[in-house]
């Protein structure tokens, strides 16, 4: 095998083991930032902009303070490393990255058709997509017919340890009460378990739960139930006391002032953006990139869900009352995701022995009373403490199972209450190594046989 051949066989081996290209040190953002900092012209503008940022996240800027800051901005589009850097999501350093990222563009708060993350070559995602689509189908394959699909994944994520374990750890963490006299949770710390799960597991196993298809409501509930809803977005009152759904707009002004929310946000629109001419419903003909986008809104403000156990529609939890003059930017909001062709499409492509839902045209809701919406929030609410790791074991499953009929959620999968004791350590050995073999098996003949399609 050339060499050539050998080296995408490591580059496509990396992707599957980290989910992205790695970024290169002339594009990755913290790079870009060092190199400014040896050089006076530019770092003088740049630490300007992070004081404006800084104080934007605060409280608005006057007039002429915020001048001062454009001008900044645009002596800084001459230091090209900073205009054209990206970030790796999930990456250990991705919070200051993004971070550099925006800083470099203060004033693009609206800036969210252009992805802050690094893409993947049009022929490595046709690639990727082909192979995790065929991984998954083979595992839904070996099911019994009229089995709990949701079930299964849940199973099959308790044999695989890091599966299992991480899981196990954001239930915990979004069932646990933040206070003893409070039946509320933390969020921040359930937000912070459900992005360690999902940028920690592979998509094999991740997705299976977050897309697996269901014919019945059981199997939905179970599914829409997967991220703990009644802590990682629905509004709590104290005691019993339900509180409504928050307005759109306002959902979306408090994750335009966090760089990571705001960074998923953008990423989930550059990867989902619906094309009708398009085969897959996308411009950018790949249904795998708008899954993972879509996933990485889990875990943030802006996260979304199926909207009830009956159907694969999936939305926010979040409503136009009170938009008054701004309706129809609050409906755009709600459209990126009830009525994005790409996004239905691509969750529908993981439903493989289940036919799309027959959707019925809704009833446009009338407008609200022509009142100005004036709510603006400019605090960061999604910045999240580092997460403590988990108390005793015995413990908190106990305290688990005492909770969760208080919380929205249905405990996970443990093998531990099964026949399959005896065998679970060398099934999550197993499960764990088949993954990327898998993959790999399926990728080497399309690279031997499909050679031409890689330009250099």
């Amino acid at each position: 095998m050339s060499p050539d051949r050998m080296m995408i066989i490591g580059l496509l081996l990396n992707v599957l083991s980290h989910g992205s290209v790695p970024v290169s040190a002339s594009s990755d953002c913290v790079v870009a930032e060092q190199r400014c900092t040896q050089e006076p012209s530019c770092i003088v503008l740049y630490r300007l902009l992070e004081y404006c940022a800084a104080e934007e996240a605060v409280s608005p800027l006057g007039s002429d303070a915020r001048l001062e800051c454009l001008d900044a901005q645009n002596s800084l589009q001459r230091y090209r490393p900073l205009q054209v850097c990206k970030c790796q999501r999930g990456s250990r350093r991705e919070e200051h990255c993004l971070k550099v990222y925006w800083t470099a563009r203060f004033a693009a708060y609206e800036e969210y058709e252009v992805s802050p993350y690094v893409e993947l070559q049009l022929n490595l995602v046709k690639h990727l997509e082909m192979t995790r689509m065929a991984s998954i189908m083979a595992a839904s394959s070996l099911s019994v017919d009229g089995q709990n699909q949701c079930l299964k994944a849940a199973q099959d994520c308790g044999l695989y340890e890091k599966c299992g374990s991480l899981r196990s750890e954001y239930v915990v963490a979004c069932t646990k009460r933040a206070t003893v006299t409070d039946n509320s949770c933390n969020r921040q710390k359930c937000h912070k378990a459900l992005r360690r799960f999902l940028e920690r597991v592979p998509e094999e196993y991740s997705f299976a739960l977050l897309f697996c298809p269901c014919s019945d409501t059981l199997c939905g509930e179970r599914r829409r139930k997967t991220i703990v809803p009644s802590c990682s977005y629905e509004e709590n009152g104290r005691g019993e006391e339900r509180v409504g759904k928050p307005n759109c707009l306002s959902l979306q002004n408090y994750c335009s002032r966090d760089e990571l929310c705001r960074s998923r946000f953008a990423d989930f629109q550059h990867n989902c953006q619906p094309s009708p001419l398009a085969a897959s419903g996308c411009v950018r003909e790949s249904r795998a990139m708008c899954l993972k986008a879509y996933a990485g809104l889990i875990g943030t403000i802006m996260t979304p869900n199926y909207v009830n156990n009956s159907s694969t529609e999936v939305s926010q939890w979040c409503s136009c009352d009170g938009s008054g003059n701004e309706w129809p930017g609050c409906q755009r909001i709600m459209h990126m995701f009830s009525g994005n062709l790409c996004l239905r499409n691509a969750i529908s492509s993981m439903g493989f022995s289940a036919p799309p839902p027959v959707e019925n045209t809704p009833v446009p809701a009338s407008p609200p009373p022509p009142r100005v919406y004036q709510e603006r929030v400019h605090v960061g609410v999604n910045t999240l403490p580092e997460f403590n790791s988990m108390e005793d074991s015995e413990e908190e499953n106990q305290q688990q199972e005492e909770e969760s009929e208080e919380f929205n959620v249905i405990p996970p999968y443990s093998e531990k209450d099964t026949n399959t004791e005896s065998g679970a350590r060398g099934s999550t050995r197993g499960a764990a190594g088949r993954a990327l073999p898998f993959l790999t098996l399926l990728l080497l003949p399309t690279l031997i046989l499909d050679g031409a399609c890689w330009s250099y």
